[in-house]
């Protein structure tokens, strides 16, 4: 992987990881065009840079990760659905990640979803600025967030959608899903991780120093991206994701079927 890789992949895991768009799926299909797929580190840096993303939820939401223990157990519970199932279906989840075909089509179905989802459940979300998330609730959207391993389908997108089908506003689900992202993440690069080292490869200096870099770029670009986002998001809703997705997912399937085969090898 070269710098310029890096710093691309970067950009785009700090653009697309809170957007309902599957950061996931932009990398996959990004590596992909860019030949580095396949390699061990190119699937490590994708899932190790999500600890630059975690950090600015962290820092532009620093407030309510220091107000109270109740905030940490119910995280700790939508977590658990993730957690248990991802460690259980790992290699199905692995063998989903080197599909761009599964990205391209699951971009398309999420897109449909987003379409619809403030008709389906805006107008019956309660529209407070602060609002409680139930324990039961915290533990639906966990479930909603295990169809996030599929690749596509974007986990914010899935945990936001999954927040208002609880009748929680758009901003209320959008937050949730952002401070979720913080456990999610970390205990994925964790993972990650630790099969690296076990399997028995080493970091270079040079790919550390990707890491490093990869990860302040996708911090910063994720601060903005947050902000804007949650803005967005309060006045337009989600046709325009919906909208990126399906064309996106269309584009991809065309290239794949009448240019290039899109492939991880």
């Amino acid at each position: 992987m070269t710098y310029i890789y890096a710093l691309i992949l970067a950009i785009i895991e700090g653009l697309t990881e809170y957007l309902p768009v599957s950061s996931t799926g932009h990398m996959i299909i990004a590596s992909s065009f860019m030949g580095i797929a396949s390699e061990d580190f190119t699937k490590l840096f994708t899932i190790v840079i999500q600890l630059g993303a975690i950090l600015a939820v962290v820092v532009l939401y620093w407030k309510r990760f220091f107000q109270s223990l109740d905030f940490y157990f119910k995280l700790f519970v939508a977590f658990l659905p993730a957690a248990v199932l991802g460690l259980l279906f790992n290699d199905l989840i692995e063998q989903l990640l080197e599909s761009p075909i599964t990205v391209a089509i699951t971009l398309i179905l999420g897109g449909f979803i987003l379409l619809n989802v403030d008709r389906w459940f805006n107008k019956t979300a309660n529209v407070l600025e602060k609002q409680e998330v139930s324990y039961l609730t915290a533990l639906k959207i966990g479930f909603f967030q295990v169809l996030a391993m599929i690749p596509g389908t974007s986990r914010s997108g899935a945990t936001i959608v999954g927040g208002m089908s609880q009748k929680l506003s758009r901003k209320t689900a959008a937050e949730f899903s952002f401070f979720l992202a913080v456990p999610t993440m970390f205990g994925a690069t964790a993972y990650k991780l630790f099969k690296y080292f076990k399997s028995g490869l080493v970091l270079s200096n040079k790919e550390i120093n990707l890491l490093v870099l990869g990860n302040i770029v996708a911090f910063l670009v994720a601060l903005l991206a947050i902000k804007t986002f949650i803005d967005y998001l309060n006045k337009n809703g989600f046709k325009l994701f919906g909208y990126y997705r399906i064309v996106l997912g269309i584009a991809l399937l065309l290239f794949h079927f009448f240019v290039r085969p899109l492939t991880m090898m």
